[in-house]
Formats: structure tokens, sequence, C-alpha cells
């Protein structure tokens, strides 16, 4: 028997309640169409949002990554012209501004950690006037060297307007080179070839 010759057979009532079945299982669909598609495409969005963001923090962490070695390029730029002889380069400094430098006593040397170290000079002066103390300072700490003044004792002279008497430190610090790569990557590879034959004599 067929299909449309059992639908022939059904009475009128079960014919409407097939048909109102019918009516809302099409109903449903078109309504769940919509609903699907618009869950796709908010998985689909969702997706594209992690994507985004991916891509953000990649750009984030990149430009982190060249802030970083632009700070340590001008770190190794600035140390890569050391200071000379601390004596004689504030004895110049004073002279260029009709001052001498009278006693000088160099300290001893202080490190910083595994690449730095500090170079420090007392240094007196006797009878200096003002501006020309204001230029010699300038100087220094305007020299392009990694330098800086970092004691100053100023003592006026009795008697004598705009002359003074003058004790100064400054610090000269100065950067370690970096080790090869090459020569790193050749002690890294005879220390592993060093470690067999240690076992061996264990």
């Amino acid at each position: 028997m067929t299909v449309r010759e059992r639908l022939d057979k059904l009475e009128p009532r079960e014919r409407r309640l097939l048909g109102a079945l019918g009516a809302i299982f099409g109903l449903g669909i078109v309504l769940l169409a919509p609903v699907g598609l618009w869950s796709h495409l908010r998985g689909k969005r969702a997706e594209n949002q992690e994507i985004r963001d991916l891509i953000d923090q990649i750009y984030e962490a990149r430009a982190a990554v060249a802030e970083r070695k632009a700070k340590r390029d001008a770190v190794v730029a600035r140390y890569a012209k050391p200071a000379p002889p601390l004596a004689t380069f504030i004895e110049e400094a004073a002279k260029e501004n009709g001052a001498t430098a009278a006693d000088t006593q160099d300290l001893p040397e202080v490190p910083h950690g595994k690449r730095y170290s500090e170079r420090s000079t007392k240094v007196k002066i006797h009878k200096i006037h003002m501006l020309a103390l204001a230029k010699t300072l300038e100087k220094i700490e305007q020299s392009g060297y990694p330098v800086a003044v970092t004691r100053l004792d100023i003592k006026p002279r009795s008697g004598d307007p705009d002359s003074y008497e003058v004790e100064l430190a400054v610090s000269a610090y100065d950067r370690k080179a970096d080790a090869p790569a090459a020569a790193a990557g050749s002690a890294a590879a005879g220390s592993s070839s060093a470690a067999p034959d240690k076992e061996k004599d264990l």
C-alpha cells in the first residue's frame, strides 16, 4: 500500500492533525535554519577575533622586542667610547676655562655586576671663579663619554669675591665587550666533547 493510499484512508480529523504536525515541522525547519546559521557565524566571528587578538599580541611582542633592542643598542653605543684617564680629562676641562687642577687622586675601581666597572678620580681646584667652574662641569657632563660628577664640594675663599676652593669627584663607567658568539659556541662544543672523556676517567 502506497503512502497516498494510506493518507486517503485516514479520517478527516486525522488528516487535519497530520497537516498541523507537518506545518509545525516545516515551521521548525524554517526557524531553526537561521538560528543554526547565526550560531555558525557567531562561532566564526569568535574564531576570527581570536586570530586578530593573536596577531595583535605578535605585533605588540615585536614592538617590545624592538624597543628592548633599541635600548640595548643605545647603551652599547653610549659605552662604545670609553673615557680617557680621568685626571688628564678633568685637568684639560679646567684649563680650557682658566683653572688648574691642583691635586688629583685616583680611587680604586669598583665593579658593577659582570659587565660594568666604575673608575673615579678626586680633584682639588684652587681659586676658581663660579662661571669657570660651571663651564668646567658642563664640559665634563657633555663630553660624550660615560662620565658623571659624583661629588662636588664648593667653599668660598674669605676676602676674595667670586673665588672658590673646589673638590670634586668624577666617575667613568666602562662596559666590557660582549663575548664573540663563535668563541662561545666553540667553548660549548669543547665542554661537550670533553664530558665523555671525563666520564671515562671516572
